[in-house]
């Protein structure tokens, strides 16, 4: 099977039941990455894959410490003997760091799972904050406001999420850079 034949079947059948919601999301941030493919050469497939599986973590199945991206890339790792690329962008996806770090998790996930490629992580994270929740494409300042009034300005994760604004806006603008370049307009999209 090939490998976004895998992840679509994967993400769908820890997902479409219990969260539709995120399935949707999933979904949604697949089709964006798919958009990315003039930018993505060979790696198109591999952030098309990283895209439907990146909120896997959240699946009640296979949640263990409530931090998704963490649970979803050892669940990929260990239990599906993941691509060792997948499972890192997995694991990274959209500012992970910061948000371990709110949840005292940095260690672990820095620990157990290293950076993929800088343009690669910058790819995924445009694809989930151009996403809603409902998988239709919006801006990621308006992202970043619904995740705030979703979760709250003091959460944990409206609080990382804020501060992960500036990175989420500056690596937006380097992929919207990189489009521009091979579309051959100066305009971003």
């Amino acid at each position: 099977m090939e490998l976004t034949e895998w992840a679509y079947a994967l993400s769908e059948s820890l997902l479409s039941g219990p969260l539709p919601r995120r399935w949707a999301h999933s979904l949604g941030v697949a089709k964006r990455a798919r958009s990315l493919s003039p930018i993505l050469g060979d790696d198109a497939e591999l952030l098309e894959a990283a895209a439907v599986l990146h909120d896997i973590g959240y699946a009640p199945a296979i949640a263990v410490t409530g931090f998704h991206p963490l649970d979803g890339a050892r669940f990929l790792r260990d239990h599906e003997h993941a691509d060792d690329r997948v499972v890192r962008l997995v694991a990274h996806h959209s500012c992970a760091l910061l948000e371990a770090e709110e949840r005292g998790l940095r260690h672990e996930l820095e620990g157990e799972f290293s950076l993929e490629r800088p343009d690669l992580v910058d790819a995924l994270l445009y694809c989930d904050m151009t996403t809603t929740p409902d998988g239709e494409q919006t801006s990621p300042a308006d992202r970043i406001d619904e995740i705030v009034r979703r979760y709250g300005p003091d959460t944990i994760v409206g609080r990382f999420i804020q501060r992960a604004a500036p990175e989420i806006h500056a690596a937006s603008r380097r992929v919207e850079e990189r489009l521009a370049k091979v579309s051959g307009s100066d305009q971003p999209m």
